[in-house]
């Protein structure tokens, strides 16, 4: 296992020493020649050299040089530029191992320190760029690369700043592309977010039979106080009906002892008076036969005309008792002045 390791390590060295010498071989075949006449493009700046030592750098538009004194020695390019940070192994706080590429956003400021402050800026950007994320995530948990991951962006970034200051580069961003992790640990992510997901339903559940439930008891809550409600209303509308219908019979009660007792101050009111017992008599009787077998009847009950006699007799006595008690009353009314005389 050492021995893959080892090999491991050897061919990733490898593989950054050839892109090296690639990027500069790219810088040394950009390199112009010195024609004396020179037209720099925009956003370049290219630095010269006289007798080898520095000399100015030319500023975009027309130039001239010394021939054979003056040298172009290096050409910068004042763009912002991107570049590939490979992929890397990184073992965050609570030791998971991470593998994860990025793409770096940087832009050269000072052409000289970008010429005699590093060998190779890009080279040395990206080995500055890989070395800063694994120390970066070294000092976070794995949910914190997951949740925080524009923090740390930024942090990167002003590390990156802070080392690359002296060569005259600056990082504009760092984004984190792709991040692998191993098998073992997606499964467990895996598991832990259907576990969530689970848990949220079950809520989601449970809360929505406790609402259904309280509509539920809401509602008969409701309806028995609208059924107290019309059941009031309606014992007051009865009790209100009522109260108005003894107050129509009493009215209607009183107005016919007034007609009878109008009727009574005629001349023939005492016979039709008379002649009405009678006949309630008569039906009373009538209408007790008809009701039940058993019947209380007089020994006289077959001879109607006796019968009549007898209510007339009854008739007549209450008469005379109720005459002798108003005029007894009056009497008692009477000043005592008027019965001595």
């Amino acid at each position: 296992m050492l021995r893959s390791l080892t090999s491991r390590r050897s061919l990733g060295l490898l593989q950054a020493s050839v892109e090296h010498a690639q990027q500069c071989i790219r810088h040394k075949s950009r390199l112009p020649m010195n024609t004396v006449i020179l037209f720099v493009p925009q956003q370049e700046a290219w630095v010269i050299e006289r007798f080898g030592k520095y000399k100015a750098v030319l500023e975009p538009g027309l130039n001239v040089l010394l021939p054979f004194i003056d040298t172009i020695k290096y050409v910068q390019s004042l763009k912002e530029i991107a570049i590939d940070v490979p992929h890397q192994a990184a073992i965050t706080l609570d030791n998971v191992t991470l593998t994860m590429d990025a793409v770096l956003y940087l832009k050269v400021v000072d052409p000289y320190k970008a010429s005699y402050g590093v060998e190779d800026p890009e080279y040395a950007i990206t080995q500055l760029a890989q070395t800063t994320m694994r120390s970066e995530i070294g000092k976070i948990t794995l949910d914190t690369v997951f949740r925080e991951r524009e923090s740390l962006n930024t942090a990167i970034v002003l590390s990156i700043n802070h080392a690359s200051h002296s060569w005259g580069i600056n990082c504009m961003r760092y984004e984190i592309r792709d991040m692998k992790l191993p098998a073992k640990v997606q499964e467990a992510m895996q598991t832990q977010v259907e576990a969530e997901r689970k848990k949220r339903a079950a809520i989601l559940e449970s809360e929505g039979i406790r609402e259904a439930d309280i509509n539920v008891a809401e509602g008969k809550k409701r309806s028995r106080i609208l059924n107290s409600e019309a059941f009031k209303a309606e014992q007051v509308n009865q009790a209100a009906g009522e109260a108005e219908a003894i107050l129509a019979k009493a009215k209607a009660r009183a107005q016919s002892i007034e007609m009878i007792s109008d009727a009574l101050k005629n001349e023939n009111g005492m016979n039709a008076v008379s002649m009405n017992i009678a006949e309630q008599y008569v039906a009373a009787f009538s209408k007790l036969a008809k009701e039940t077998n058993t019947v209380v009847l007089p020994a006289n009950s077959g001879d109607v005309a006796n019968m009549v006699t007898q209510a007339l007799t009854v008739y007549k006595t209450l008469s005379k008792v109720t005459n002798s008690s108003n005029v007894d009353i009056k009497t008692l009314e009477e000043p005592e002045s008027q019965r001595t005389s």
